[in-house]
């Protein structure tokens, strides 16, 4: 009697293995499905490429008619598929908080620039001066419009990357103000005969 289940795991285990194991393929298929759903290709790269690679691994497997090793490869594509998933909703978030403080680092710079061109009223520039600075605003303002339009639509890493270089460009076109401003307020001194 005690030889009998001894006898008979060796026979489970190789009939279990005797058929691919297209239950756990297409159950890994499915969370590899979702994961690029959910956004894993963009926000969770390594996770979703290792997914991809073990499910082939698994196809492989079968091809050779490694059953066993097709499904060692198929349960870690479904696990790797899942923590996918899980990585692209969490980078989804973080992206998105990345690229809605991109936009309010752009709009607090524009803000600080309509101060200062208001502030340089007083130097009394002539609007030719003030040009450069009044199309480096529009930019900003359209860049800043077209991020939070992307955001709207869930592209939240093009968001980010439409706004970043906003706040740089007007910080160079506040020193230039400041500088223009400092030159007409500055009293050339007089002249001794």
């Amino acid at each position: 009697m005690r030889a009998l289940p001894a006898v008979l795991l060796p026979l489970v285990l190789l009939a279990a293995c005797s058929a691919p194991p297209q239950k756990e393929i297409d159950l890994a298929q499915g969370a590899l499905d979702a994961a690029r759903a959910a956004g894993a290709e963009q926000y969770a790269g390594q996770e979703y490429t290792a997914a991809t690679a073990a499910l082939q691994q698994a196809h492989d497997a079968v091809g050779q008619r490694d059953y066993r090793l097709a499904l060692t490869r198929a349960l870690d594509a479904h696990d790797r598929a899942q923590g996918a998933a899980k990585g692209a909703a969490d980078g989804k978030a973080r992206a998105r908080g990345d690229a809605e403080a991109a936009i309010a680092a752009a709009s607090a710079a524009i803000t600080q620039i309509h101060s200062r061109m208001e502030a340089t009223a007083t130097a009394k520039l002539p609007p030719r001066e003030l040009a450069a600075a009044r199309r480096t605003v529009a930019a900003a303002q359209a860049a800043v419009q077209k991020a939070r339009a992307a955001i709207t639509s869930g592209h939240f890493l093009a968001a980010k990357d439409i706004v970043k270089d906003v706040p740089a460009a007007i910080r160079a076109q506040i020193v230039a103000l400041d500088g223009l401003a400092t030159k007409r307020t500055v009293k050339p001194p007089r002249r001794t005969r």
